[in-house]
């Protein structure tokens, strides 16, 4: 009996260690706007450094645009923190630009961000 017990624990260690190497790390964005209504249509550029992320140039991952909930999932990325640009026609967050916090490995993040 308690060589089943055994069996069956090792088989949910090697499931949840396999699942923590499949799941890669990801930034789900909401884009809302100054009402909190989500934004479709909205396009997101990722940087890695705040030069970068001034001078518009060599962003992380190509762009990405907002679906019709205002959310996109950027995947494949390092956990790190990293600068987003976000516009949709006049409006974007760039007054008050927008650094993540250190991404957490393995996880969806979530953010929202209020255009304006």
């Amino acid at each position: 009996m308690n060589r089943n017990y055994l069996v069956v624990l090792m088989a949910i260690l090697l499931m949840a260690c396999s699942s923590a190497q499949i799941m890669k790390t990801s930034l789900r964005v909401t884009v809302l706007d100054e009402l909190g209504n989500p934004v479709e249509g909205a396009t997101i550029q990722v940087y890695t450094n705040d030069k970068d992320y001034r001078a518009s140039t060599n962003p992380a991952v190509p762009m990405a645009t907002t679906n019709a909930k205002g959310m996109v999932t950027i995947k494949d990325l390092d956990a790190k923190p990293y600068f987003l640009d976000v516009v949709k026609g006049d409006k974007d967050n760039r007054g008050a630009g927008y650094q993540t916090d250190v991404l957490q490995a393995n996880r969806i993040n979530k953010i929202n961000i209020i255009i304006e």
